[in-house]
């Protein structure tokens, strides 16, 4: 198996990426990928080459090992320090549709730790 055949297609994209990764702290952002930049790396056939991608503080947390458009675009995504900082203390969900739209949705994690009944009543 060829390893890291769409890295080079997804570093193309890291420009388009970062602008939207920042603009998607006000709101959801999408924009259309090329297909044929996917198909010349390589031929997901009917797999075809849909993903999510969840980020916790820059660290994905769901299991992406079973596609190599997802793997690949993480690792363009931490090469790149911009991007990296940008991660730092959200959540962001990025995500390919059949349509080939590119959707990033970005929160931030809460440093709220809300007060509980039971340590509540330690502190009366």
């Amino acid at each position: 198996m060829e390893e890291r055949k769409y890295l080079t297609t997804w570093k193309k994209y890291i420009p388009v990426i970062r602008l939207h990764l920042k603009k998607s702290l006000t709101g959801e952002q999408s924009f259309k990928l090329n297909i044929t930049d996917f198909e010349s790396a390589g031929d997901r056939g009917k797999s075809g080459y849909t993903f999510n991608i969840a980020l916790e503080n820059g660290k994905v947390t769901n299991n992406i090992s079973g596609s190599a458009v997802a793997r690949d675009l993480f690792e363009a995504l931490k090469s790149d320090e911009t991007i990296k900082a940008m991660l730092l203390e959200k959540n962001v969900k990025i995500s390919v549709g059949k349509s080939f739209l590119l959707t990033i949705k970005t929160t931030h994690i809460s440093t709220f730790k809300p007060v509980t009944a039971d340590s509540s009543s330690e502190e009366v």
